[in-house]
């Protein structure tokens, strides 16, 4: 929806308007609509707006009260806002826009902070009480909006993007090498790090009061998580399943309202085939969107990459209005410092099919429609959740899983590839930080496999999920264009974290029995037991769609790279990646290219790694 930044100088020291300007210059692509600021002393915020519900100026921000007692600078869409709105009204409050920007204003006034938990869809705010002097701060249950600070002893800076921090240039960009370790391990950063050692990410599904005074203190408080577990009263397939057709019609149904034109992705896949099913029913000639690959130099399983056929025929049967382009491997080189630059720093997956897609839509729509976190909810990856089902202790566990989830650089050769850093950076455990994923989980015992999996859904959540919607958002907003996903409404998540595993995979008791190390097992059969998952929902979405789009096995929205990457852009890869690239200041040249070449001779598909490895040359090379 918008960009939000913000700063409190616990000196005391006046805030200015050029100061805020700055921030909000920074993020105009996240709100082209308009801007605004406003300056209280030594607190100041700032606001870029881009127009969905509401678009008269009564709905601009930075907004006051009534009794301008509480200013907001906002960021979201709260989908229920109607329903509040009607209780707050009953209470005596006066409402002079039509905007849920105004509902979260007066349901903090009312109901303090537990007001995030009556709010059901995606934010990112800042809540500045004048009174108390004192800033309230919170982000969505998920994730969804983006949200980064910086702190000192003297101030608290706050901002959507990391580039809004240091737009002043009083906060530095250091790299923080601890962050790039950890990022090597998992092609993820699962703690609050970011690239640059001065600023964090803020937690989902946590709020903060910044109080504005000399002590400088700062509160920081969960309010959300996630909890994945076995219920102790076991419905039939069929109560679940009409369950579940009621909240996923509700949710699609409710994250349509807006006063400006909605579309969806239409992958090809079921996630957004099945957001367009009932979007369609409710939007006259939904305009829907799809990225194809070219596959003339692809091979193996990257030949199935390719799903328009599939996505012209759920346009057909869903009579949408579609459109489509298709990339090829030119437009990955091409593209790659932009989305670098807007990124800012590399998350899970290869995120430029992703910036294309938005490009795509924003020329027809502001609000657009993604099936994220279907998978993480419904357990869409089985052969990794199988890995780990059968252990002695919940350390064993951990141990199973981490080693899994090591992605790209695994641990018997980062002292090789990091030895330019080494000293800086052998202290980091990084076993550790994934373990502390789990912190939450403490002291665990007997646990069934059902129960491993659970565990599996929880981490994935958290870091995994996570990490695709920050990409999703930078991306998305890039291209002054809102992302909503409605797989992430809160009574379908309630729904799906207490859904019995057995509604969820198919082989769990087969997989037991299985180990896919077992001396004589071939892999291959390993895979083919363990493709299941999404059961419940497979089932619910032959309601609307055919079954070859239910019954298909799960597939990504990837490119082809691990054949480009070889091949058509083999050229690119090694100039950018050549003895000459900053990399190396902190990676191992032989190391790395001893890795790069597995890739190139195809011993080993390591195309991750070559995408973290350019996003990492590019950010160094001042990029972002």
């Amino acid at each position: 929806m918008c960009g939000i930044a913000g700063r409190v100088n616990f000196s005391g020291e006046k805030v200015t308007r050029t100061y805020l300007k700055k921030m909000t210059d920074a993020i105009a692509h996240r709100g082209p609509d308009g801007e605004g600021q406003y300056i209280d002393g030594n607190m100041g915020l700032a606001h870029r707006r881009l127009s969905i519900i509401d678009l008269s100026l009564n709905a601009s921000q930075p907004m006051a009260s009534e009794k301008n007692d509480l200013v907001i600078s906002y960021n979201g869409e709260i989908y229920n806002y109607r329903e509040i709105k009607v209780l707050l009204e009953k209470r005596g409050y006066n409402f002079y826009s039509n905007s849920d920007t105004e509902v979260v204003l007066y349901s903090y006034a009312e109901w303090g902070e537990k007001c995030v938990k009556i709010f059901n869809g995606m934010f990112a705010f800042s809540i500045w009480d004048r009174r108390n002097k004192k800033l309230f701060i919170a982000r969505d249950r998920y994730g969804i909006k983006p949200l980064y600070y910086y702190s000192d002893a003297n101030r608290f800076i706050f901002a959507s993007e990391q580039r809004a921090i240091v737009a002043n240039g009083d906060v530095s960009s250091d790299l923080d090498l601890e962050a790039v370790l950890e990022y090597f391990t998992f092609q993820n950063i699962f703690t609050d790090k970011t690239f640059n050692k001065n600023i964090k990410m803020f937690p989902a599904g946590c709020f903060a009061y910044i109080f504005a005074d000399a002590s400088g203190n700062i509160q920081l408080k969960r309010y959300w998580d996630y909890d994945f577990h076995e219920p102790d009263n076991i419905s039939s397939a069929g109560e679940y399943e009409e369950e579940l057709d009621r909240l996923f019609r509700q949710a699609v149904k409710r994250q349509l309202v807006s006063d400006v034109d909605v579309g969806s992705y239409l992958s090809g896949g079921m996630d957004s085939g099945s957001i367009t099913a009932i979007a369609a029913q409710e939007l006259p000639y939904l305009k829907t969107f799809t990225c194809g690959f070219d596959l003339h130099s692809a091979s193996g399983m990257e030949l199935a990459f390719d799903e328009r056929e599939k996505a012209e025929y759920m346009s057909y049967l869903f009579k949408t209005e579609h459109y489509e382009m298709v990339l090829k491997a030119g437009d990955m080189e091409r593209v790659l410092p932009t989305v670098v630059n807007h990124i800012e720093e590399p998350r899970v997956g290869q995120s430029y099919p992703n910036y294309y897609a938005a490009k795509l839509a924003s020329k027809f729509v502001k609000v657009v429609l993604s099936g994220a976190g279907s998978d993480e909810l419904f357990g869409g990856y089985p052969w990794r959740y199988y890995r780990a089902v059968v252990n002695d202790n919940f350390e064993e566990y951990i141990d199973k899983y981490y080693s899994f989830w090591q992605r790209l650089i695994p641990n018997k050769e980062v002292k090789k590839v990091f030895a330019p850093i080494w000293s800086d950076v052998k202290h980091v455990w990084t076993r550790d930080i994934f373990r502390d994923v789990f912190s939450a989980k403490q002291g665990l015992k007997n646990l069934s496999p059902e129960d491993y999996i659970n565990n599996s859904l929880y981490f994935e959540a958290k870091t995994f999920l996570h990490g695709l919607l920050v990409v999703e958002d930078k991306l998305s907003m890039a291209n002054s264009m809102e992302t909503r996903v409605p797989f992430l409404d809160n009574d379908l998540v309630d729904f799906a974290m207490k859904l019995p595993v057995k509604y969820k995979l198919r082989n769990l008791k087969e997989v037991v029995r299985m180990n896919e190390n077992e001396p004589g097992l071939k892999r291959n059969v390993y895979y083919t037991k363990t493709k299941d998952g999404k059961l419940l929902l497979r089932n619910v979405m032959k309601r609307y769609m055919p079954q070859e789009i239910t019954g298909a096995v799960k597939q990504g929205f990837s490119a082809p790279d691990s054949s480009w990457f070889k091949g058509d852009s083999i050229d690119f890869v090694k100039r950018i990646l050549g003895k000459k690239a900053r990399i190396y200041d902190y990676l191992d040249y032989g190391a790395v290219n001893a890795l790069l070449s597995e890739h190139f001779e195809g011993k080993q598909n390591r195309r991750l790694l070559v995408w973290s490895l350019l996003n990492f040359e590019m950010i160094l090379q001042d990029c972002v």
